[in-house]
């Protein structure tokens, strides 16, 4: 895979949004909206701390970005990300009309941007994003990994 420098940066960018998560206790994902070559906003997973099963960093990220532009279509934007998304994500990111969504680690559970499913690829939909999976896969996988073997080690150790 040929990678643009600005994916790299972006990913970078999302990938400090999902250890902020993780320092939060939340499973580390992360997400930034990027318009015009600008991050316009970002979001972080926060389902465990905002009492909200569709806390998703991509939503939160979604949310901030429609605020900010004061529009729930986000046209000419592109959403970076650690995780591969849900399909609830996936939906959101469709009713946003994104024009790109770039993914770092592959998701083999619940991924539906090429792994369990490709609701990208519906060609019956009305709106057509683009996707790109794998972008620093290597760090976001890391990520994730680090975290959830940590989680094990301290449910393994007496209190």
């Amino acid at each position: 895979m040929i990678l643009d420098m600005s994916d790299s940066y972006f990913m970078q960018q999302a990938l400090a949004q999902a250890s902020l998560a993780g320092l939060a206790g939340e499973v580390p994902v992360g997400a930034v909206i990027v318009k015009d070559g600008e991050v316009i906003a970002t979001g972080h997973n926060a389902p465990i701390s905002d009492h909200d099963p569709t806390a998703h960093a991509e939503i939160k990220a979604l949310r901030a970005a429609a605020k900010l532009l004061g529009n729930y279509r986000l046209v000419d934007c592109e959403l970076f990300v650690t995780l591969e998304p849900c399909t609830m994500c996936v939906g959101a990111m469709l009713h946003a009309r994104l024009k790109r969504v770039v993914f770092g680690a592959y998701d083999a559970k619940t991924g539906a941007a090429g792994s369990q499913t490709n609701v990208f690829e519906n060609l019956n939909l009305n709106h057509q994003t683009a996707v790109q999976g794998g972008v620093l896969a290597d760090e976001c996988t890391k990520l994730l990994q680090d975290f959830f073997k940590e989680r094990r080690l301290a449910q393994k150790s007496p209190s």
